[in-house]
């Protein structure tokens, strides 16, 4: 068992005990050379990796973990994120959010409302994830349109792909004095060379955040001032079981698990979410070598997702999100130096929001895609390309509240491709360069939404004409590596002829859909529509690592009567973004 005890203020300090044993494991595997791999973006498992991507597992996802996924990926190389209080944040890539931002689980598709609006969260934990892995720039041809911003993937080994000797376990405990967190979560694996099952849990509360500053507090029972975020408290729990049947040639394996959190939103006092999200999943892998096939791996999702917004108690809103995916992938032969793989994938999910504050309507979702990815290997490194069709179809149902909503169906078909390149200079130096064209097809509530959107305090409007968001884009990195020491560059420029932006039309309606009412008028939003322009992003990323003290570092070795293995790293990381409406000339 290895626990983990995490203390901190409004920071994270963290300290790991661990038995002998497992620090001369730990020590013995440092000594090896293996590369690491990163699956998101590399179906093929090739340790270079020609797209941007990066990873955050073991100690670095133990310091950098925060209550919300958006939280504990920011800081990293290209990554910000939303921020609707300590409850509620998503990632931002490359200035991209929202659906051009593909959150997947295990490789799969997630259903949920966290797109819809910055005050939805994620429901996702990190006490209980092994490995984040970050692509940066687009993946929609792997994953899809929505994700031409990038690829978000939580993996947490609910399904285990390799056989677990003898019973392994993980404890993570947390405290936290900003906020009053009390967490904790459990781990457990079992098996031999034919069965694994993992079971996990965790529970994580926390109390308003405290600040050094007095603010405004109108939750009933509350001082009108306070040294607190009012209503930021939240209460999360929930836990998975999953096992696997190792075979000769491959795995059949299943999970299914829980999460529940009730939490406050910050733009209202006296207004919480209560949050559930049910999911399950079937994975397996047949390692063919016969004929032209090589292997054959296929995944299948269902999520059920349902939140509710509580004012004053008093249920209001309740939005769900259910859905199935299936993901299927077959490698062929190596043919030369040619290796690469097709694929089929098919998504359906049902939106529905019902209540006085439901902006969007009941809408069913369908897609259906077949891909291919190859890679060429030369003497100087590897030529990647690949292609995307799709055929989208978008329903709207209407809603049994209001009579606003379009009722009727779009479909689209869009399509993406991709090149690749990757040289290797020398054996520190690697140069890499992607160009991307992808084509995503509207949103539900980008076609459909019609209503007041109290949270963001605007009243949105969607266009039933919308066509495919198109965009072009190029990557240009460059990374070196001696020893312990790393740095890498990236450089990249995307321009779209059809941004599908959320712009200002300077009508204002009230809440019950009056437009441009008498001035002096209470309750007044103003009004936001669903447009496709012309934009362009370009940007800088680079991150480096330089050892300071320990095996290869720049200072002496330490002292006599310190840890043999003690290292000390500089990190570095900085990055930039620009983004401009083409047709208007602002940001």
């Amino acid at each position: 068992m290895h626990p983990s005890f995490r203390i901190g203020a409004i920071g994270a300090a963290i300290l790991s005990l661990a038995g002998i044993a497992h620090a001369q494991t730990a020590a013995a595997a440092a000594t090896a050379t293996l590369k690491e791999v990163t699956v998101t973006g590399n179906p093929l498992g090739a340790a270079d990796r020609v797209v941007p991507a990066e990873q955050l597992s073991g100690e670095d996802l133990t310091i950098q973990s925060r209550t919300t996924l958006g939280e504990t990926l920011d800081g990293q190389p290209g990554v910000s994120s939303t921020y609707f209080g300590p409850n509620a944040s998503r990632p931002i890539i490359r200035g991209q959010d929202g659906d051009r931002i593909r959150i997947l689980q295990n490789g799969g598709a997630t259903l949920d409302a966290s797109a819809l609006s910055f005050d939805h969260a994620v429901p996702t934990e990190a006490l209980t994830t092994e490995r984040i892995e970050v692509l940066r720039g687009p993946g929609a041809l792997l994953y899809g349109g929505s994700a031409v911003g990038g690829v978000v993937n939580v993996i947490d080994n609910r399904i285990p792909r390799e056989p677990v000797q003898g019973v392994t376990g993980k404890l993570d405990a947390g405290l936290a004095t900003g906020n009053g967190e009390r967490s904790g979560a459990a781990m457990v694996e079992a098996g031999n060379d034919r069965y694994a099952l993992h079971v996990d849990a965790f529970d994580r509360r926390t109390d308003d955040v405290r600040v050094p500053l007095q603010l405004a507090c109108e939750k009933p029972g509350s001082p009108g001032l306070a040294r607190r975020i009012c209503n930021s408290a939240s209460s999360t729990h929930g836990g998975a079981v999953g096992g696997t049947m190792f075979f000769d040639h491959g795995y059949l394996g299943a999970s299914a698990g829980t999460y529940r959190s009730n939490y406050g939103t910050v733009a209202e006092d006296d207004v919480k979410i209560g949050m559930r999200s049910n999911t399950y999943a079937v994975e397996g892998e047949w390692r063919v070598n016969a004929g032209p096939l090589q292997s054959l791996k296929a995944r299948l999702g269902h999520t059920d997702y349902q939140h509710t917004e509580f004012e004053g108690g008093v249920a209001g809103t309740t939005f769900r999100n259910n859905g199935n995916d299936l993901r299927i992938e077959a490698r062929h032969q190596p043919w030369g130096a040619l290796q690469g793989m097709i694929g089929l994938q098919a998504e359906s999910s049902r939106f529905s929001a019902e209540g006085e504050e439901a902006f969007a309507p009941a809408s069913h979702t369908r897609s259906t895609a077949l891909f291919a990815y190859e890679e060429y290997g030369t003497s100087w490194g590897k030529l990647t390309f690949g292609a995307r069709t799709e055929q989208v179809k978008v329903q709207s149902f209407g809603s049994p509240d209001v009579d606003r909503f379009f009722v009727g169906s779009r479909d689209f078909n869009p399509h993406s491709a991709a090149l690749g390149a990757l040289v290797n200079l020398t054996p520190q130096w690697q140069l890499t360069s992607n160009l991307a064209y992808t084509q995503r097809a509207p949103k539900d509530y980008e076609l459909f939404a019609n209503g007041p959107h109290v949270a963001t305090a605007a009243w949105e409007t969607g266009d039933t004409s919308l066509g495919l968001e198109k965009s072009t884009g190029i990557d240009l990195g460059a990374a070196w590596k001696g020893g312990p020491h790393k740095f890498s560059v990236n450089a990249y420029a995307t321009r779209f002829s059809n941004y599908i932006g959320l712009t200002p039309t300077g009508d204002v309606l009230t809440e019950q859909g009056e437009r441009n009412p008498p001035s002096g008028t209470d309750d007044t939003l103003p009004e936001y529509r669903y447009q496709g322009v012309r934009a362009r992003f370009y940007g800088l990323e680079a991150s480096g690592t330089v050892r300071l003290l320990g095996a290869g570092g720049v200072a002496a070795a330490p002292a006599q009567g310190a840890a043999a293995g003690s290292t000390l790293d500089l990190r570095l990381r900085g990055d930039l973004v620009r983004a401009t409406n083409s047709d208007t000339g602002q940001p």
